[in-house]
């Protein structure tokens, strides 16, 4: 990881370092706004957030970036076709009614779509489920079921096969184990997280 993108949460430092400089991104579940304002200052980005929760709205507003307060599930369809070169949705797949639906809009809007969510097929979660019996709380999953934003438990594989039957493109990959990258080998076992660079 450089310094220019050292603050930034693992898979935001991936996408930050993958988007052209000077390119149009509309971030959705921009949460207080790291990622635009690192794409902002750092690369000249003219970027757009959508944001459901009102106090990361005015957060990312405070720092100067233009969000407006939204849901990926049922506000994605204002943004005209092609709007922007990179249509972003971080750590929010599984927390959307319909994520199939929403990575069509996100490919809709942008002429490509970083996404980026937690494999929740990691050995750690597979060990909690097969010898404890629960499901697994960790430093990057901390909630426990009941109280959990995530209501898609999707893997590495299961998002591969969905891109696979809906045709889209990959144009980029990238797996992280904890803060680090990690190998594209055996990532739905040792991956925590994945990024994904598609398009059409």
């Amino acid at each position: 990881m450089n310094a220019a993108t050292q603050d930034l949460r693992p898979d935001l430092a991936l996408i930050a370092r993958n988007v052209t400089p000077g390119a149009r991104v509309l971030d959705i579940g921009c949460g207080d706004g790291a990622l635009m304002a690192a794409l902002r200052d750092r690369r000249q980005v003219d970027a757009r957030g959508l944001e459901i929760d009102p106090a990361n709205v005015a957060a990312a507003v405070a720092r100067g970036l233009s969000v407006v307060q939204g849901d990926a599930d049922t506000d994605l369809h204002y943004y005209g076709a092609r709007s922007f070169d990179y249509a972003i949705l971080s750590q929010t797949l599984q927390t959307t009614r319909r994520p199939d639906r929403v990575v069509e809009e996100l490919l809709r809007i942008g002429a490509q779509a970083f996404v980026s969510f937690p494999n929740f097929a990691h050995w750690r979660g597979r060990m909690s489920l097969a010898f404890g019996g629960r499901m697994p709380v960790t430093r990057l999953l901390p909630d426990t079921w009941y109280d959990t934003l995530n209501i898609h438990h999707l893997t590495i594989d299961d998002f591969r096969a969905l891109v696979k039957e809906r045709g889209w493109s990959i144009d980029g990959q990238w797996f992280l184990n904890g803060d680090r990258e990690t190998t594209h080998t055996n990532a739905n076992l040792f991956a925590q997280h994945a990024v994904f660079l598609l398009r059409r």
